[in-house]
């Protein structure tokens, strides 16, 4: 099976675990033609989502109604968003993906693109982005852990950051301020800016119901976004009113 396949195994690998209960990695290895090392790295890859739980030798199913709020998590916008969001991404770009959800769901959109550099400051986005098949250049930020954000952070970070240039960013926001830019919840901002100054493209990714969400922290003005992707799910009042702004709006359907 091809690595554009990637998914498509990993999906019949969760079937067989729900009709089986436990699978071997040498059995799955024979099954789609495949080696041992792949299948480990589906196995971990499919361990970090929450579906599964790896064993000596493969792995065992989770409780079906675990696996099916892990499912869940990632909403059908948030999918569709990753889609848009890595079509533009070219093969052989360096790239900085911010911890979130929808950020998140970038990742195994990657899975096709040839000689990518992949920096992260989220550990979760780290260990998808090891068990792709095509193997990304992993980099991390390091720096100091933030419980809110489950992300690294501070100026170790920033540091980092600031050692290397990049292609594009792709971040998310819990607000959009259509008159000052993203916002968040969370106080610790810096590293966000940090990212935006060392890439060319800032890329935000944010479904259309935070659209217009009243958060006090600014994180990233106008003049620091190039291009943000939304679902289909925003009115034509606040499209006019976020191209009024000089970004790239594409929105993403459903």
């Amino acid at each position: 099976m091809s690595k554009r396949n990637t998914q498509q195994r990993r999906h019949n690998i969760i079937a067989d675990l729900n009709a089986q209960g436990e699978v071997s990695v040498d059995s799955l290895a024979k099954q789609f033609d495949t080696s041992e090392v792949t299948i480990r790295k589906d196995l971990a890859a499919l361990e970090t989502s929450g579906l599964l739980l790896r064993r000596y030798g493969g792995a065992v199913a989770l409780p079906s109604e675990i696996t099916e709020a892990k499912v869940d998590q990632l909403s059908q916008q948030k999918l569709h968003i990753a889609k848009k969001a890595a079509m533009l991404i070219r093969d052989h770009n360096r790239i900085i993906i911010d911890s979130g959800q929808t950020t998140s769901a970038l990742v195994s959109e990657l899975a096709n693109k040839k000689g990518l550099v992949v920096m992260t400051n989220a550990l979760s986005i780290a260990n998808e982005i090891h068990a792709l098949e095509n193997e990304p250049t992993l980099l991390m930020t390091g720096g100091t852990w933030d419980a809110t954000s489950e992300a690294f952070q501070g100026q170790v970070a920033e540091q980092v950051l600031r050692s290397y240039d990049f292609d594009q960013l792709f971040i998310g926001a819990d607000g959009i301020d259509i008159k000052r830019g993203t916002t968040t919840f969370n106080e610790l901002i810096g590293l966000s800016r940090v990212m935006a100054e060392v890439a060319r493209e800032v890329i935000v990714m944010v479904e259309s119901a935070k659209i217009t969400k009243k958060i006090p922290n600014l994180e990233l003005n106008w003049q620091q976004i190039h291009t943000v992707i939304t679902d289909d799910g925003l009115s034509d009042e606040m499209r006019i009113a976020l191209t009024e702004q000089g970004v790239k709006l594409i929105i993403a359907k459903g």
